[in-house]
């Protein structure tokens, strides 16, 4: 019987069939009136969407890694921490958190610091003085930070150890083993489930919408309600997700292929 070919060495049929229905649908589009001014309106906050997922990524990556560093500490203290945050992110539901970090752990922060600045004899900042997109960003960030944690402690405790040891024994700092040693063989491990978060970031963005901010799903919405074509419009912002998500899924396969080439000639 002869062998399948490997699957990454597959010709992308389904890519090619995106791309021909997605032309299709931008001509049929730009050929309808009620289609190109939900696309002319929805098309505002392609922006805010990216914007948002982009921020809220780079600072989940940075917290994430934080608490997988902290979750193999050999001091309990920090694992536990580590533990109790990432479990407590992980159970609740990212909408709830989005609403609970804008209108109730903001509220309770921004009062602390504004009794200290009122202290200080300072004018005290106000809850108001907060926008909401920062919050969501906040928010967003939280969540995605705990389930990056465990991306990053999987991808950290998976680089062979006597590697680290032989590292070590040159004389190589704890700073350096883990920038020259273990975080670049860690990366393109881990590169894979951290593309797929990216991807899912950018399509739980939307959720900022329940705060008003102008997004795309938010357009949407106060579009199909202002001129009742809801058809037409949710359609418009379904291809544009989906426009977004793929050219991702696209960009960072590429990408992983030339990561993977570049390992294999160090190796």
């Amino acid at each position: 019987m002869t062998p399948q070919a490997a699957p990454e060495k597959d010709f992308p049929w389904w890519l090619v069939i995106l791309a021909l229905t997605g032309l299709w649908l931008f001509w049929e589009i730009l050929s309808d009136p009620d289609y190109t001014a939900a696309l002319r309106t929805l098309s505002k906050g392609i922006w805010v969407t990216i914007g948002v997922a982009v921020v809220a990524y780079l600072g989940a990556c940075l917290i994430g890694l934080g608490l997988a560093v902290m979750g193999l500490s050999r001091r309990i203290v920090l694992r536990q921490v580590a533990r109790l945050y990432i479990e407590v992110m992980r159970g609740v539901p990212i909408i709830v958190l989005l609403l609970y970090v804008s209108f109730a752990l903001t509220p309770l922060v921004v009062s602390g610091i504004g009794w200290l600045m009122a202290q200080a004899g300072l004018e005290p900042v106000r809850t108001r003085d907060v926008p909401l997109l920062a919050r969501a960003v906040i928010a967003l960030m939280l969540a995605y930070s705990a389930f990056l944690a465990e991306i990053f402690r999987a991808g950290l405790q998976a680089v062979d150890k006597g590697q680290v040891e032989a590292a070590q024994a040159l004389g190589l700092t704890g700073w350096m083993r883990f920038r020259h040693i273990v975080f670049p063989q860690a990366f393109r491990m881990i590169l894979p489930p951290l593309g797929n978060d990216f991807v899912a970031m950018v399509k739980d963005s939307s959720l900022v919408a329940v705060l008003g901010i102008t997004d795309i799903a938010q357009l949407a919405k106060v579009t199909a309600a202002s001129n009742f074509r809801y058809f037409e419009t949710y359609n418009v912002a379904a291809l544009l997700y989906l426009v977004m998500t793929v050219t991702l899924s696209v960009l960072l396969r590429r990408f992983e292929q030339r990561m993977r080439m570049r390992g294999r000639e160090a190796g």
